[in-house]
């Protein structure tokens, strides 16, 4: 099972920080143009990318700052809102991680957290804030049932 949802199922608080890393590439990068349509040349057309005295192509932001939702689906939580500040280029090949952390947390589950992306360099890129709700007592425990029967709609288990 993954860590994420091993804590989920012992409990998340306030401070519950979870760390994620990925490397983007040029077909993940086609990938997301094609789901999106976002054909922008600044990810794609080196003449395009000199002309913004950009290193090279670079990912979109977008697609970077979906890891959240890697963080976010491994615990279940519902997104109610999502707010990115792009702070770097991602450029191709880049090992980006991505930590949440849980910064508030009510009675009903309603949350806020944060969200850093630094690059390999130790460089951040990229800043996030969330807001929606994590699973209640009902939903941890079909997730501890999920998990107990081996969780195998979860490709990251």
């Amino acid at each position: 099972m993954s860590h994420i949802r091993k804590q989920t199922i012992a409990g998340l608080t306030i401070g519950s920080s979870f760390t994620v890393k990925r490397i983007f590439n040029e077909s993940q990068v086609m990938a997301f143009a094609d789901m999106t349509l976002d054909y922008n040349p600044i990810h794609f057309d080196d003449r395009f990318v000199a002309t913004k005295g950009l290193q090279a192509k670079i990912c979109h932001g977008l697609l970077v700052g979906s890891m959240v939702t890697e963080v976010g689906g491994q615990i279940g939580w519902l997104a109610s809102g999502i707010s990115f500040r792009f702070k770097k280029p991602v450029y191709y090949g880049d090992e980006i991680t991505c930590t949440v952390t849980i910064t508030e947390l009510d009675i009903k589950g309603r949350a806020h957290a944060e969200a850093i992306f630094r690059n390999q360099h130790g460089e951040v890129v990229l800043t996030g804030q969330l807001t929606g709700r994590i699973p209640g007592e009902p939903e941890v425990q079909v997730l501890r049932q999920m998990v107990e029967e081996g969780d195998p709609t979860n490709k990251l288990r």
